[in-house]
């Protein structure tokens, strides 16, 4: 059963992160709840990590492993942002871009080691690099709440792509 949730779980879990992001952007969830959130992620990441350390030694794989540990930093980074306000701003950034842009990376890497699906990989990479970009937009839009939202959604949607590509290829 804990293989089967290894090998499955991210398929709700990478949505399921992104439209919680969202909720609180939208004043739906709070604040404490998201750095709850850090701390089960973190847990999460690095369970699923260890116990999958041995099979993700190589290829794409492997890669995969890198992006799970970049991620984990950057989701500490963002974890004592809410500890140590001073350096909350960048540290948020730091944790919600990295978030944006290392699964992008895994995902283009992906795209050109594969030889099943790689445009759906590629197209998981762009998705999550536009949104990204929208996102950070919404600075000279006034902080637009829809284009924020836009943002998140499109990564969302992308990395949605690549993991549902990699668990129904699998």
């Amino acid at each position: 059963m804990l293989r089967r949730l290894r090998e499955n779980g991210p398929i709700i879990l990478v949505p399921l992160a992104w439209t919680f992001v969202t909720a609180v952007h939208l004043d739906l969830a709070s604040e404490h709840a998201l750095f709850v959130a850090h701390l089960v992620m973190a847990v999460i990441i690095v369970g699923f990590t260890v116990l999958s350390w041995s099979v993700m030694d190589r290829g794409v794989l492997l890669a995969w492993r890198r992006v799970l540990l970049a991620g984990l930093a950057v989701t500490l980074a963002g974890a004592i942002g809410f500890l140590v306000p001073a350096v909350a701003t960048p540290l948020f950034a730091l944790s919600l871009a990295g978030w944006m842009l290392i699964p992008a990376a895994g995902l283009a890497y992906t795209s050109q080691h594969v030889a099943e699906a790689p445009r759906r990989y590629l197209l998981g990479a762009v998705l999550s690099v536009l949104g990204l970009l929208v996102y950070a937009s919404s600075s000279l839009a006034g902080s637009d709440t829809g284009v924020l939202v836009a943002g998140l959604s499109l990564v969302n949607i992308g990395q949605t792509i690549g993991i549902a590509t990699a668990i129904f290829r699998y």
